[in-house]
């Protein structure tokens, strides 16, 4: 497909490398076909699974998609073109993808991974180092008028429709974690409650080192600096 071709050739549309979308593929893609016909075997069927129409985005198209969205922000609807397939067929395939990479985790030196909010914490106390914490936006499609919630995704910073997620990197710029996505007009501090962060840090308020504090102009810092 094209568009795969597009996307692979050019670091900066996924910001990874070849060898590592394909690392992906490769430890992924059992993972979601082993869901995919668990699905499938849990509907009542009169045909065997695999039988009947072939998707139409097959498994890296899903997940470059994904990846393309997670970096960009680009709207389902420019991937559709993109891929040439419906815009509903990359909402299903965003939305599939999106639980893999979480359950991954995110690895650094050493080969640990962390898979949870709690495990960065610690690995941040373990080692000493300082992180920064923002709700980063996407823009999304206004929903249509007179629909219930329409004003949920007004983000009361840059007042425009949006989805944020919780994210937390090392000083660097480097991903550590990156929470369940939220409408626009959640309240930063309300969805660091809800990721359980005021808790995590809670029990090192008392301790000698900084573990959460901020900067005059800057991102909340993670850790002890």
């Amino acid at each position: 497909m094209q568009a795969r071709g597009l996307i692979m050739s050019e670091r900066r549309v996924t910001g990874l490398s070849t060898a590592v979308i394909a690392d992906l593929v490769a430890e992924l893609g059992p993972i979601w076909q082993a869901r995919r016909n668990g699905e499938l075997l849990d509907r009542p069927r009169r045909r065997a699974v695999g039988v009947g129409a072939k998707y139409k985005l097959v498994f890296v198209d899903r997940l470059l998609a994904t990846l393309v969205h997670l970096r960009h922000g680009v709207t389902h609807d420019v991937l559709a073109c993109w891929f040439q397939v419906d815009r509903s067929t990359i909402t299903r395939a965003v939305g599939e993808i999106r639980p893999l990479l979480a359950d991954r985790g995110c690895r650094i030196e050493g080969g640990l991974r962390l898979r949870a909010l709690a495990d960065v914490i610690t690995y941040l106390g373990a080692t000493g180092q300082t992180a920064l914490m923002d709700a980063t936006e996407i823009r999304v499609r206004r929903p249509s008028a007179h629909r219930g919630g329409r004003s949920r995704f007004i983000s009361g910073k840059s007042r425009i429709n949006a989805m944020k997620a919780l994210v937390v990197t090392d000083q660097r710029g480097r991903p550590l974690f990156c929470g369940e996505v939220r409408a626009g007009s959640v309240a930063d501090i309300t969805q660091a409650r809800d990721a359980g962060l005021v808790d995590l840090l809670a029990p090192s308020r008392s301790c000698r080192g900084s573990v959460c504090r901020r900067r005059p102009g800057r991102s909340r810092g993670l850790g002890e600096s």
